[in-house]
């Protein structure tokens, strides 16, 4: 059973910066994060494939959040940059163990518990 613990959600002012860590044990095919905002569907945001390296972002992250892994190849980082109230949302790290991207929640079969994001003016 894969197991994510994510870490470095909190509260940042717009234009801050944060970066949030998911740990996978064992070390998946793919990992990816997601955001979820109160009312709205979970949303793709970045995915890498720590075997090829091969990155991976949803248009709305504009260039702002980059997507890393350590050298052991089991913790990604999500770099989040030029922070706007409107990705203030609940972060969550996905996994899967067979296949890689596109974005969409229905590919991922194992999740992380989420860690927030808030964001103010």
């Amino acid at each position: 059973q894969l197991q994510l613990q994510e870490s470095g959600g909190g509260s940042v002012q717009a234009g801050g910066s944060l970066r949030l860590s998911c740990t996978a044990s064992p070390a998946p095919y793919c990992i990816a994060f997601f955001r979820q905002a109160p009312g709205k569907p979970r949303q793709g945001v970045a995915g890498i494939h720590p075997s090829s390296g091969r990155t991976f972002y949803d248009d709305s992250t504009e260039g702002r959040f980059t997507i890393s892994l350590d050298n052991a190849k089991t913790t990604a980082y999500l770099q989040l940059n030029a922070l706007k109230p409107e990705d203030s949302a609940t972060y969550y790290c996905a996994a899967d163990v067979g296949r890689c991207g596109p974005l969409y929640t229905v590919n991922y079969a194992y999740w992380g518990q989420g860690t927030q994001v808030t964001v103010s003016s």
